[in-house]
């Protein structure tokens, strides 16, 4: 269905003999046993875009862009923009495609920002990115010199919305999306330099657990970049929302700053530190034409901000950095 060859020999390259080897049939038993229902529409969508020789591919810019030799014709614009519309919503970017901006409703580049200037340098490294959604950050890894990105996500829209993008900005960068959750991974790979779990935490029912995976996933002496919720305090404080948080069902932990980088210790990480602390503002998460169902302004208490409409404290960020040992 979905033509993974050029990612296997890529693999073999970085020490990932074994997946590769077991990866395909992997892919077919998830595409067999876990279609999505509207994959095969948003499949054929993708067939449709028009074949674009890109002039200028930009991947370290706030929007990953291709620039066309020539400027669209009015009938092209509205063809890939409604093709492109097919795949709403879309949650990850902003990316700009032959003059068609797509205004996502995550400035994900703004989280870059904050990042970049604190982790080890990715130039030649292997990169997993747990939790991708359409691939935004690991578009921006390959601009970084990446020389192998592996993002996984299992909601098969925005593999789509990456593949719809891979389409205009060209497929032989070595960035690829498979459908995965971490739980998907073989155990103790133990081979990856950079792992990025960012916006995950919080979603897991075992936060100690994930830190377990996100250290399997590590050669040792790779680097951690874990970015999620959390509330101000002191070390040991939590939050375990009753029901919601946000409106979002599937919160479980969101904890201080230092009770994260106590449970980063405990689960043998060194050089554990907070490099970023920053509330989401309703600037960087809000509502766009191409993300047209409630946002973080909905989320929010309309007479304190501070404070989500369930009464938690409102939604702040933090950016830890650890060493796999």
């Amino acid at each position: 269905m979905i033509d993974y060859q050029a990612l296997y020999p890529l693999m073999q390259s970085y020490g990932l003999d074994g997946w590769a080897e077991r990866l395909p049939g992997q892919l077919e038993q998830i595409f067999k046993q876990r279609p999505h229902g509207d994959l095969d529409r948003w499949l054929s969508a993708i067939e449709q875009l028009p074949a674009l020789q890109p002039g200028e591919v930009t991947l370290d810019q706030s929007r990953v862009s291709a620039a066309g030799t020539r400027p669209l014709t009015e009938s092209e614009h509205k063809t890939i923009y409604a093709l492109l519309q097919q795949l709403h919503p879309w949650r990850k970017g902003p990316y700009q495609l032959h003059g068609i901006h797509i205004d996502t409703e995550w400035r994900s580049d703004w989280k870059w920002d904050r990042l970049i200037p604190h982790i080890s340098p990715l130039r030649g490294r292997s990169v997993l990115d747990i939790g991708c959604g359409n691939g935004y950050h690991c578009w921006r890894m390959a601009g970084e010199g990446a020389g192998l990105v592996i993002g996984i996500d299992s909601t098969q829209l925005f593999l789509a919305q990456f593949l719809a993008i891979r389409h205009f900005l060209g497929a032989h960068w070595p960035v690829h999306l498979l459908p995965l959750g971490i739980e998907d991974l073989p155990p103790d790979l133990r081979a990856f330099d950079t792992v990025f779990s960012m916006g995950v935490l919080y979603h897991r029912r075992s936060p100690i657990d994930h830190l377990y995976e996100l250290k399997a996933a590590l050669r040792p002496g790779g680097e951690l970049i874990l970015e999620t919720l959390v509330i101000e305090g002191e070390q040991g404080q939590v939050l375990v929302p009753e029901s919601r948080y946000a409106k979002m069902r599937n919160v479980w932990f969101i904890p201080t700053p230092d009770t994260l980088s106590g449970w980063l210790e405990r689960c043998g990480f060194r050089d554990v530190r907070v490099v970023d602390v920053t509330q989401t503002t309703t600037q960087e998460q809000r509502a766009t034409d191409w993300m047209r169902f409630e946002s973080l302004a909905d989320y929010l208490d309309p007479a304190d901000n501070s404070r989500t409409i369930e009464g938690h404290p409102a939604p702040l960020r933090a950016t830890l950095l650890a060493t796999a040992t």
